[in-house]
């Protein structure tokens, strides 16, 4: 005899794998060509001067120097404006 009713399996015992995204590379620091400064998912941080965007939204340098965040103002196409974070290489 079982000692309990049968209770059904349990529907949410699943999780997916952390992805590792943030900052890599802080402000100050000194990075090598390729170097990934930033892993997100859409456009927290902005590619500056030296900098350019992966396809999943990571930025990398383009050049060897010292990562340098800024922040700058961006136009939308309604003409809006907000504060944004700008990565650079200096």
């Amino acid at each position: 005899m079982a000692h309990t009713k049968a209770g059904g399996s349990s529907r949410n015992g699943r999780d997916s794998n952390a992805k590792r995204l943030g900052v890599k590379a802080h402000d100050g620091n000194i990075v090598t060509n390729g170097t990934i400064i930033t892993k997100q998912r859409g456009n927290k941080i902005y590619p500056g001067k030296n900098t350019k965007k992966g396809k999943d939204d990571t930025i990398y340098a383009t050049k060897d120097g010292m990562v340098k965040f800024s922040k700058k103002q961006k136009t939308n196409f309604q003409g809006k404006t907000r504060k944004v974070t700008v990565a650079n290489i200096v």
